[in-house]
């Protein structure tokens, strides 16, 4: 082998080994950025603010920082102090066997109300009184606990040689229905116990010991918790009537949260999925729970058994995609909320793609917006939108069927191209009607209250405490909606339902919030939550 073919041949062979180097590097230049830009992702949110505004123009850096040097006056963070060794004792208490514990008592409770209760149809001016029974209830006011004496009197007959129907020697007032069958809670007390533990998020031990404090001493948790299914019992019938009226509307927005409940075979809480759905314009709420399960034919079952006609909007889940594919009555919208977050990640990794894209979806944010501010109704926003936002969603589909083939599926900014083109035929369907909205972010407010809660009571006992969550939950929001003081419509509700275990469908619709409210003016808040909340 000749000199000049040693060297041809040496510089071949370097020449495919710096290709592959190459080829490594570009890899390991790729895997850096995406590394990099998870690290930023994490960061932001173990440290940063969890706002998703997002600014045209960064933050302008602190010189002052930059060159080292101290402000005065600006306080410097000191050094934490070291902690010394910390010695505990226990105790422990002895065992007292045989030493029988007192029974929940309220006779240390103010009367503070007295209802008496006469017969009805008989002339009383032919009987004397002779007694009363006395059945005593348990009632709540802000800041007290009270007794309740629900007084019969009892009354014989005067002249007992005059004929009288059989059985009418003796009168008494029939005993109204209670909420609980022989049970000491009004319904005032019930309702303040599932308002504590679900709209001001304080589990049934934190209420016990505030009761305690306040007079109500001797309650059992067990006692507490069997109130509160008696109470979910008697709300049931209004969360059906509620599911129905919200699947009779025919614009919903539907999301999803985690909740843990205790797996009793495991000795464990397992992660379970709490649905959700929004009528849009009714502003009705309604949980639902089936075993934990995420899948698109979870609410699929709902549209089905309501015979569902209309728009469908969520955060563009593949499980809704696949459940109704061949649907012809229910047409999915999704989430430009969601498809944003996707280009935010992609940002570190490619900002000019990425501001390209946010800068689009800050256009049709601004034209939603002056169409707020005029006012516009429904007919004139969708003409709006087909003549300012259709060409700018047609621009950044053309974008993505061109320039967003550049970039490889496993980047960032590929990833972000495709779960947006994937659903940009649907979510171009906020053209064509003008009720519909870009996102579905009023979904995933009415989701905030159970993640709070979450935080609180930790997890959910059991399936079924999962599902009566969802009872009372929906309810809530609901009020929430309407601007109803929940304290006075659950007083009123819950003394009522007794009275419609055997009520037709029409009929609990009109206990339902937005119907009971036109009747019961002085329950509607003059300042809304949503304000008091800002």
């Amino acid at each position: 082998m000749t000199t000049e073919e040693f060297l041809m041949k040496t510089v071949e062979s370097l020449t495919k080994v710096n290709e592959r180097q190459s080829r490594q590097i570009a890899e390991l230049t790729a895997e850096i950025k995406k590394m990099a830009a998870q690290l930023a992702w994490f960061r932001r949110q173990t440290f940063g603010r969890k706002s998703e505004k997002y600014h045209q123009t960064d933050v302008q850096p602190n010189l002052f920082e930059a060159a080292g040097v101290e402000i005065p006056g600006e306080q410097q963070p000191e050094p934490a102090e070291e902690m010394g060794e910390e010695t505990v004792t226990y105790t422990g208490k002895k065992s007292q066997k045989g030493i029988s514990k007192p029974r929940e008592t309220w006779e240390n409770l103010p009367l503070l109300e007295t209802r008496v209760i006469e017969p009805q149809g008989v002339d009383l001016t032919r009987y004397r009184r002779i007694g009363e029974e006395v059945t005593t209830l348990v009632g709540f006011e802000p800041g007290k606990y009270y007794r309740i004496a629900v007084v019969r009197p009892k009354y014989g007959l005067i002249d007992s040689t005059e004929p009288v129907e059989r059985g009418k020697g003796v009168v008494i007032a029939q005993l109204p229905k209670f909420p609980i069958y022989k049970g000491v809670p009004d319904s005032s007390l019930l309702s303040e116990i599932v308002l504590q533990k679900y709209e001001y998020h304080m589990p049934f031990y934190r209420q016990i010991k505030m009761m305690a404090h306040m007079g109500m001493t001797g309650l059992k948790e067990a006692t507490m918790v069997g109130w509160y299914k008696r109470t979910m019992e008697l709300l049931r019938p209004l969360y059906d009537a509620l599911v129905a009226e919200v699947f009779r509307s025919h614009y919903i927005q539907t999301d999803e949260s985690t909740v843990p409940v205790i797996n009793n075979e495991r000795h464990q809480a397992d992660k379970e999925y709490l649905c959700m759905s929004l009528a849009v314009m009714e502003r009705l709420v309604v949980f639902f729970y089936y075993d934990g399960s995420r899948a698109g034919d979870v609410i699929k079952t709902k549209t089905d058994k309501y015979n569902f006609e209309g728009y469908l909007q969520c955060d563009g889940y593949g499980g809704y995609t696949a459940a109704f594919r061949s649907s012809a009555s229910v047409r999915l919208v999704f989430c430009m909320v969601h498809i944003r977050r996707h280009w935010l990640e992609a940002k570190n990794e490619n900002s000019k793609a990425a501001q390209w894209f946010l800068d689009k979806i800050r256009e049709l944010y601004h034209i939603e917006h002056e169409c707020d501010r005029l006012g516009m109704d429904f007919d004139a926003r969708r003409s709006e939108r087909q003549a300012k936002s259709r060409p700018v969603m047609e621009e950044m589909k053309k974008w993505m069927e061109t320039e967003g083939l550049r970039y490889s599926e496993s980047s960032l900014t590929g990833k972000a191209v495709t779960y947006a083109y994937t659903r940009w035929d649907h979510m171009m369907r906020i053209l064509d009607d003008g009720r519909l909205l870009l996102d579905n972010n009023l979904a995933e407010n009415e989701i905030r209250p159970i993640m709070l809660g979450r935080k609180n009571y930790m997890f959910c006992g059991n399936h079924e405490s999962a599902e009566n969550m969802c009872v009372i939950q929906s309810l809530l929001a609901t009020c929430r909606n309407h601007d109803i003081t929940p304290r006075l419509y659950l007083n009123s509700v819950i003394a009522s339902m007794p009275y419609f275990d055997k009520a037709s469908e029409e009929d609990l619709i009109q206990l339902l919030p937005h119907r009971w409210k036109q009747y019961h003016t002085e329950a509607v808040m003059q300042i809304p939550v949503r304000q008091i909340a800002k």
